[in-house]
């Protein structure tokens, strides 16, 4: 059974920083694309950042590039997501997904997904 599962969500203040892990099982996970999606209320899912586990090829959105740093370690089949310099706009449910074919990059049809969990980022 293939699982996703993210922590490291929470509140903080701006200026603060968080760090998202998602760990992952059941598939190889040095195949995959692993990725951090994000929802705020009213607004559409958008791609944050994604990397090739295979190749650590990386995206990132323009909204958070200098202050965001995705990594995987391999080992632990888990990415992280350091979150630094956070905005009141960084506020959102942050997903974790995976991908077979995506080359590192973000896109909506990612094959896994997880539940999520809530940044909550106050001014």
């Amino acid at each position: 059974e293939v699982q996703l599962v993210e922590s490291g969500g929470g509140l903080v203040q701006a200026g603060g920083s968080l760090r998202l892990s998602c760990a992952a099982s059941g598939f190889t996970f040095d195949d995959y694309t692993i990725g951090w999606f994000r929802q705020a209320p009213g607004k559409e899912r958008e791609g944050v950042s994604c990397i090739s586990s295979s190749d650590s090829i990386t995206y990132y959105a323009d909204s958070v590039k200098g202050r965001f740093t995705i990594s995987s370690d391999n080992a632990k089949n888990t990415v992280y997501l350091q979150m630094n310099s956070l905005k009141p706009e960084d506020t959102a449910v942050y997903y974790c997904a995976a991908d077979l074919t995506a080359a590192g990059m973000c896109y909506y049809g990612m094959d896994y997904w997880g539940k999520g969990t809530l940044v909550t980022v106050s001014s």
